[in-house]
């Protein structure tokens, strides 16, 4: 009886290891509120990763402090075309003083002027990955993140993106 109530708690006990390798080793940060996207746009967005899949993907390559990786998500431009922004032919006069301020879940925010994100106007990749190196990103990194390839210096990689408006510049 001994023996059987040794081996029954160390079966439990490996079993409750195990479970929290396999849980350490799922990616941790999965959205529990989607990116909103607002601001002066025709319509407002909410998305998860489930919206952001639907959307034309790509995969863009590039080097941070030091790590380089792989990184799946969608260009700004196309999220923000999906939101109703004057872009391409429409990106002109007035909309010229619009800009995108990307928000993070710590308050850390950067801007874009709109010209920057308009492939017509300016060859850039500015993405919102939700992906790293082929899997999720957990929630040191995401689980959504700007990458802006070709920056001299990362500090527009806003890691834990909860937002992204489209504002315009005061005339004063």
């Amino acid at each position: 009886m001994k023996n059987l109530f040794s081996a029954a708690l160390f079966l439990a006990l490996a079993f409750s290891l195990s479970s929290q390798r396999v849980l350490a080793d799922l990616p941790v940060g999965q959205p529990t509120a989607p990116v909103s996207v607002g601001g002066e746009v025709g319509t407002a967005l909410n998305l998860d990763l489930a919206a952001l899949a639907k959307l034309p993907r790509q995969r863009v390559e590039a080097t941070a402090h030091d790590v380089s990786g792989t990184w799946d998500g969608v260009a700004l431009a196309d999220i923000l075309r999906t939101a109703g922004v004057p872009m391409d032919d429409k990106l002109r006069g007035k909309n010229l003083s619009l800009y995108v301020r990307v928000s993070a879940s710590d308050g850390y925010r950067v801007v874009f002027a709109l010209a920057e994100l308009d492939p017509g106007i300016r060859d850039s990749q500015i993405i919102l990955a939700d992906h790293h190196d082929g899997k999720p990103m957990d929630t040191k990194e995401g689980p959504f993140r700007v990458i802006a390839v070709g920056e001299k210096r990362p500090a527009r990689w806003v890691r834990q993106v909860t937002s992204i408006d489209v504002l315009r510049a005061p005339d004063k």
